[in-house]
């Protein structure tokens, strides 16, 4: 709970930084704006081991094909940075650019969900009685 709070508390000092600095140097507050996304990022790195540790246990007990597991992290992947990146463009007022970028990382997740789909398919196709 701690680590929420310092998350908020870098949040909050980034936004009223940006909003002071924004009518005096508007190129510099979006470096600001950059430099706290980065920081909150870097605060919840330490939560990503037990997010792995937990996803090899489900994946050990289900005893599941790793390249799933290794797909299904590239997709929680791109859906991170995709909508970071979004954030970003938004943030520096490119919304429209933003918006390009959530679809082209929606379709590229689709694709890379794709061979998913087809395990589950083929599991389904087996249980089905012929």
């Amino acid at each position: 709970m701690d680590s929420l709070y310092k998350i908020i508390g870098v949040a909050l000092i980034t936004c009223i930084a940006t909003l002071v600095v924004k009518p005096v140097r508007p190129d510099f507050a979006v470096f600001i704006s950059i430099v706290g996304g980065i920081i909150i990022l870097f605060m919840l790195a330490g939560y990503l081991t037990e997010i792995f540790d937990v996803f090899n246990q489900i994946f050990n007990f289900t005893n599941v094909n790793s390249s799933i597991y290794k797909i299904i992290f590239k997709i929680i992947g791109v859906g991170y940075l995709v909508e970071f990146t979004a954030s970003l463009c938004a943030d520096s007022g490119n919304s429209s650019l933003g918006d390009k970028v959530l679809l082209g990382g929606k379709i590229i997740i689709l694709v890379m969900a794709l061979p998913i789909v087809t395990s589950i398919l083929e599991i389904v196709m087996e249980l089905l009685p012929t």
